[in-house]
């Protein structure tokens, strides 16, 4: 199992990211959550096998939103994302 923390900057509040990610994220066996943040990025934490994670990031910058994305960054999470499912959160 693993635990990822990913900002996603660019033009990614205002077009429907969250929901797209969280769309993208019904067909992974995995748990998290994604939120806008004030200085405008995406920050997404998510857990699950390696591959499934992987191939969940895979599908999201290969689909519609990549347009919208200028850079991404990833950081290993020490502790689990404590999330049901897959949500939005809005905090």
């Amino acid at each position: 199992m693993i635990s990822l923390q990913v900002f996603y900057e660019g033009y990614v509040q205002g077009v429907g990211f969250r929901w797209s990610v969280r769309h993208i994220a019904k067909g992974f066996d995995l748990t998290g959550w994604v939120r806008n943040l004030a200085d405008g990025r995406v920050e997404l934490q998510i857990n699950g096998k390696d591959e499934e994670v992987r191939a969940f990031l895979d599908a999201v910058a290969q689909s519609e939103l990549r347009a919208h994305i200028r850079k991404q960054t990833e950081n290993k999470l020490e502790n689990p994302v404590i999330a049901r499912g897959f949500e939005i959160r809005h905090e």
